[in-house]
């Protein structure tokens, strides 16, 4: 375990925002939906368009469906069908969104997007969208094959501070929450952030299920990503997990140690949420938050949190807006500190 002085290095703002939402959910209030003022009434809402910006098997993939199943379930809406259109860390979705007729349409989006905007150069960004709420907060976990060499986190940064780009780390894609975690980990180990592109190999994936399939084929030397991505993997023996990003041990794994536990002080959680297209009527916002609001309250939605392992992060209306922009702002920041755009 590494002795040094610890010094945090992980997106203040986000983890102050976050850990207030978790702090509210904790005392048992929802927090209500918007005013809705003097805007006109919409027609009510029976049918959701889902759009998941990444392929299958991934968390953003797993929120989709799940939201879907849990409103049409519960009878929120009638039909909720899911589409995929991944890549390029959700901003060939977001393009797509930018197009979009359906106003009762909600894209599943979080800090993964947030980072691909600015490292892809996106043309359309968060900004140009209508933001709906923050659902959940989750951490990641760093895992390596079940038969890596590797038995400590510290095992794996000393190879990479030694042998850079002979090691190898798959996630999510490029800018997202796990491309941060890593790099982040590397600036708390001692590196600069002019030597972390130089050291870090980084190979990013579309979804969760190729980056499984690599870390499973030992086709890579580790892995990050939510912990409800890996856990059965870990769970099976096919990975094992050399720490969590939470600032403490996570229910699904609890003899996994933190990362702040193995002397690196980062904490991250990745946030996930859903937006709907931009420039939609303050009528069928309010809609669409009253579908959301309706989700976030059934007890299905609760027993998927519990299930996955997700974090009840909700936030609707001015307070999700709020977030959102700080978050944008932050994560900027991030990225140029640790090198992964200029």
């Amino acid at each position: 375990m590494r002795t040094a002085t610890k010094r945090t290095v992980s997106l203040a703002a986000i983890i102050a925002a976050g850990a207030l939402a978790l702090t509210a959910c904790a005392g048992g209030t929802t927090p209500a939906a918007p005013e809705k003022g003097d805007a006109p009434e919409a027609e009510a809402i029976t049918d959701v368009n889902i759009v998941v910006p990444a392929d299958p098997g991934g968390g953003w993939d797993q929120t989709g469906r799940a939201i879907a199943q849990v409103l049409t379930g519960d009878g929120i809406v009638s039909s909720a069908p899911v589409t995929n259109i991944g890549g390029a860390g959700g901003t060939v979705g977001l393009a797509s969104l930018a197009n979009e007729k359906k106003q009762n349409t909600l894209m599943v989006t979080g800090l993964v997007m947030v980072g691909a905007v600015e490292t892809n150069a996106s043309k359309v960004r968060l900004e140009d969208t209508t933001p709906i709420a923050r659902l959940t907060d989750e951490p990641l976990v760093i895992v390596v094959p079940a038969a890596s060499p590797y038995k400590t986190l510290d095992d794996l940064v000393d190879d990479i501070v030694a042998n850079g780009q002979a090691v190898s780390i798959t996630g999510g894609s490029a800018g997202g929450a796990d491309h941060i975690l890593a790099g982040l980990v590397l600036e708390a180990s001692g590196l600069k952030a002019e030597e972390i592109p130089t050291k870090l190999n980084y190979i990013p994936n579309s979804g969760g299920g190729e980056a499984t399939a690599l870390i499973i084929g030992n086709q890579v030397s580790a892995g990050i990503s939510g912990v409800g991505e890996f856990v059965q993997h870990i769970e099976s023996g096919d990975m094992r997990a050399l720490a969590v990003s939470s600032e403490n041990p996570v229910e699904q794994l609890p003899d996994t140690p933190t990362i702040t536990d193995e002397g690196i002080d980062v904490v991250l959680t990745n946030w996930r949420g859903v937006i709907a297209p931009g420039g939609i009527d303050d009528a069928t916002r309010a809609e669409l938050e009253r579908v959301v609001t309706e989700l976030h309250e059934t007890d299905a939605w609760t027993s998927e949190l519990e299930t996955r392992g997700w974090n009840d992060a909700f936030l609707i209306g001015s307070e999700f807006d709020s977030f959102l922009k700080t978050n944008i702002t932050d994560v900027s920041a991030t990225l140029k500190n640790i090198g992964l755009v200029g």
